[in-house]
């Protein structure tokens, strides 16, 4: 019994880092540092090696990495007291012209700073004989190691700022299917979100040169937007009791064409750099600021279902809403209360991504439906109604997006991703019928 509870209520951590472990095994390869760590290690070496006074050439590439590479290289060479010869940046070609010139001038050369890409390079395959007259320069490349490419702690954050939209917007999907209802419209109400906060932007904050008040009027007005669908949606289901498949289907389609419709079937990107803020940022220890904003919710959205009453009145009304109302739970207003948290959440969502983006079109927020729902109920959250955790859905949806990014990175094509995440859904709602079933 204690193993059956421990695998009840841990049973997702467990698995999501057992996935952890297998990606970081199967994806296990040399790596090399790169940018200022790179250039750190190698002014470290070439002082180690040949003293401070040594005379130095630095070669680096074009790439964006390369630039703080040349930068850390000549702070830590210049603290040391050596001397830089020259500095590269090009190609091989560059290179070559660098040491004739070098030659030409009777310089020497004691030691070659490179990245891992230029010490590859032919033009230093045989420098003594190439260029006699440069001495024994000896080409320093900075050290590789072995390190999982999954846990790079640039992959790490990969996946959790494209996690958060989903899991935002599963806050909300989970109160509905824990009400025993279902919400297929957050999809749609993520990309009419937006739209409406960029078209706002655009139209009437000011467009580029728009205020941070505006924006956020613009974004606010959005996100109200889609509450007020979500409240029609609610109020659907509650008075006319139609079922909130039927109705969410409906509102997705109603959804879906008002953002096209705004739109007008193109991107709107007309807003300001600073949009990007949200959704890009990294204000706090480093940490993407949708990924903070995703943190708070949840320890909100936690408190909310397990210390307050109107936490225990959503799991009641999806536990049995006929005994709830019997009990003097007001199980209209509960499911009211449900499904205008969805639309808002599905419109903050839309805000977020927009920002991530950089630009609002209504083809953004396709499948989410599905990825969405996924996440709940991988999490553990009951289809049935009146069971579920935030904490689930919260290790629901890092465990889809572990799983996407594990085989990204181990090169497993599209196709056979959707065949695996559909398996990984139906595995858990077999799950779910099992347990109910004991």
């Amino acid at each position: 019994m204690k193993l059956t509870r421990l695998l009840t209520d841990y049973g997702m951590l467990i698995v999501l880092g057992l996935l952890c472990a297998f990606f970081s095994v199967t994806t296990y390869s040399d790596q090399t540092p790169k940018g200022a760590a790179a250039a750190k290690q190698v002014a470290d070496s070439i002082v180690q090696q040949l003293g401070p006074q040594a005379r130095v050439l630095i070669v680096a590439s074009e790439q964006p990495d390369d630039e703080a590479f040349v930068a850390g290289m000549t702070n830590g060479l210049n603290a040391a007291g050596a001397r830089i010869v020259a500095t590269v940046k090009g190609g091989p070609k560059e290179a070559r012209d660098a040491l004739v010139k070098i030659t030409t001038d009777g310089g020497k050369v004691d030691a070659i700073a490179c990245t891992q890409v230029t010490g590859a390079w032919l033009v230093f395959a045989d420098l003594k004989t190439d260029f006699p007259a440069l001495g024994n320069p000896r080409v320093i490349l900075p050290p590789s190691y072995r390190w999982p490419n999954f846990l790079k702690s640039e992959n790490l954050m990969n996946i959790a700022n494209q996690i958060a939209v989903i899991a935002i917007v599963a806050i909300g999907m989970t109160m509905v299917i824990i009400t025993g209802g279902i919400d297929l419209s957050v999809g749609s109400l993520l990309a009419l979100s937006a739209v409406l906060a960029t078209r706002f932007i655009r139209d009437y904050a000011g467009g580029l040169e728009a205020s941070l008040g505006g924006m956020l009027l613009a974004c606010i007005a959005a996100i109200i937007a889609c509450g007020l669908v979500g409240a029609f949606s609610g109020a659907m289901i509650t008075r006319f009791t139609i079922p909130p498949f039927i109705v969410t289907l409906a509102m997705m389609l109603v959804g879906s064409g008002l953002a096209y419709t705004l739109a007008k079937g193109e991107a709107i990107y007309q807003i300001p750099d600073s949009f990007v803020w949200l959704g890009r940022g990294a204000d706090i220890f480093s940490l993407p600021n949708a990924v903070v904003l995703m943190i708070v919710l949840y320890a909100l959205a936690h408190v909310l279902m397990s210390r307050t009453k109107l936490g225990r009145y959503l799991y009641a009304v999806g536990g049995n809403s006929e005994s709830a109302r019997l009990s003097g739970v007001p199980v209209k207003r509960v499911l009211m209360f449900a499904y205008i948290a969805s639309g808002l959440l599905a419109g903050l969502g839309g805000v977020i991504m927009a920002s991530q983006l950089k630009s609002g079109s209504a083809t953004y927020g396709n499948m989410y439906e599905l990825f969405v729902i996924a996440a709940v109920v991988v999490g553990g959250t009951s289809l049935s109604g009146g069971e579920g955790k935030m904490i689930g859905t919260l290790t629901g949806a890092f465990t889809i997006a572990v799983i996407q990014n594990g085989m990204n990175l181990t090169n497993v094509e599209s196709y056979t991703q959707k065949v695996v995440l559909g398996l990984v859904i139906l595995g858990a709602v077999l799950l779910d019928k099992i347990r109910q079933t004991r």
